[in-house]
């Protein structure tokens, strides 16, 4: 189904909503919203992104009629900002096992992986009011049946539709995805959110590279605490706290 104005407010009425046939960023559009007091649960929605932002500042163009793109306006206690990130990545994973999807799995710290290839990327950003916060926007992004084939991203990124062999209706996705977010929401800061994200976690156990702002960590990804942070076994024991970096299965150093 074609994404419309009409269809998509009719979906989700009563909750705000704002929708673009092409925009550059929903975020960008979600920030500006929640600084003039859209709240929580009020959301963004695009059919086409030309400059949507992933993670350390990556720029991502989604062509029309291709995807899921989203960003949701919340209001949370400052001590829960840690875990949007896991409920956007978790909330993805459930839309996709609601479909009999298979293989489904969180890649620390916010891409969602069907079959090992990137389906779904999560980035949440905060608005700060002074030392207060005032409120965050949570952007997702899911790959429905975009192209990679012949790509430089044929051997890491993965849609839906190609996946499963069979066609989805990006309004029914859409109106899951929020429904599921909006579950979490009211859970934010719960240890059961915490575990449900964990337990999806492909690398526990692992051995991984990650690399971030201090460098290569080389170790064993050992757990993840309440905060999303990763905990790496390193040389000699000893374990460091990762708060963010790519990662990479196995030793590559």
């Amino acid at each position: 189904m074609t994404l419309t104005a009409d269809n998509i407010y009719n979906a989700l009425s009563p909750r705000p909503v704002r929708f673009f046939e092409r925009v550059h960023s929903t975020n960008d559009i979600a920030l500006d919203w929640l600084r003039e007091g859209a709240p929580s649960g009020a959301v963004v929605i695009a059919d086409e992104q030309v400059k949507g932002r992933g993670r350390l500042g990556r720029a991502w163009y989604t062509p029309p009629g291709t995807a899921l793109i989203l960003s949701v306006v919340l209001r949370p206690e400052p001590q829960h900002l840690p875990h949007l990130t896991m409920m956007g990545a978790l909330a993805v994973c459930e839309l996709l096992e609601r479909l009999s999807a298979e293989d489904v799995a969180v890649k620390w710290p916010n891409d969602v992986q069907l079959c090992g290839k990137k389906v779904s990327g999560v980035l949440p950003e905060v608005v700060w009011k002074g030392s207060q916060v005032e409120g965050a926007v949570l952007g997702i992004g899911v790959n429905v049946r975009i192209d990679f084939s012949g790509t430089e991203f044929a051997d890491k990124a993965i849609s839906i539709e190609p996946a499963l062999g069979k066609s989805v209706n990006r309004l029914d996705l859409l109106v899951h995805l929020l429904n599921r977010l909006d579950d979490w929401t009211s859970l934010l800061g719960t240890a059961s959110l915490y575990e449900a994200w964990r337990r999806r976690l492909k690398m526990l156990g692992q051995p991984v590279t990650v690399t971030g702002t201090d460098g290569t960590i080389q170790g064993v990804a050992v757990d993840v605490d309440e905060e999303g942070a990763l905990l790496v076994r390193g040389e000699g024991e000893r374990v460091h706290r990762v708060i963010a970096g790519d990662i990479v299965l196995g030793s590559v150093l």
